[in-house]
């Protein structure tokens, strides 16, 4: 069984229902993804867990309207300047970084969808001076779920992949190119693409 995730419904206006998976809407936010995805998987076993969503692209990362997978998510859990937050010795800040399922990553990748690194932020990145520090620090997309969802499924034992459609340059609301169709559109491609080697019978031997 696969489950679908999404953190609002109009971002798969061209999903289908199909045996086998089912659609979550979460909401928008760490949060509400966390506790849905969280719930979820505690009533269920889903072998693979699909992320899929409109996402924002740091500078040269990916084109608005491209569909791309991400690797793995980074909580931006730390200080405004992107320095650790000190703690009392024997204290650490929970595990902020999960990966997808790198098989299925591979096989995206081998037809044509880049596989980049992404920030789970809390709120929209809106300045250039933060978008250059959260690129600096390996971020080549933004989303607000991403992370949440990858560690949910992997506490809960499940393989994970996060497909995105680019909708945004991050940045200067200005700069942004802010294209939500277009985004859907690139959604829409790298989904497919996903099924499709699902279907093939090219997944990971323990996949669904």
């Amino acid at each position: 069984m696969i489950l679908l995730v999404c953190a609002v419904e109009k971002e798969l206006p061209f999903w289908t229902p199909r045996d086998g998976v089912e659609v979550l809407i979460t909401g928008v936010g760490v949060v509400e993804a966390a506790i849905a995805v969280t719930h979820r998987l505690a009533q269920q076993r889903f072998k693979l867990v699909v992320n899929a969503g409109i996402a924002g692209a740091y500078e040269g990362a990916a084109k608005i309207g491209s569909g791309v997978v991400v690797s793995s998510e980074r909580l931006e859990l730390d200080r405004e300047d992107g320095t650790p937050i000190a703690l009392p010795d024997g204290e650490r800040i929970v595990d902020t970084v999960s990966d997808c399922d790198p098989l299925l990553a591979a096989k995206l990748a081998a037809v044509g969808f880049p596989t980049l690194r992404g920030v789970t932020v809390s709120r929209v990145t809106s300045t250039e001076a933060t978008a250059k520090r959260l690129a600096a620090m390996g971020a080549q997309v933004e989303t607000m779920e991403g992370f949440a969802v990858m560690r949910a499924a992997e506490l809960a034992g499940a393989h994970t992949v996060e497909v995105r459609g680019i909708s945004n340059r991050v940045g200067e609301p200005a700069r942004s190119g802010w294209d939500f169709a277009a985004g859907v559109t690139g959604l829409q491609h790298v989904l497919a693409a996903l099924f499709t080697i699902l279907d093939a019978g090219h997944q990971h031997a323990e996949h669904p």
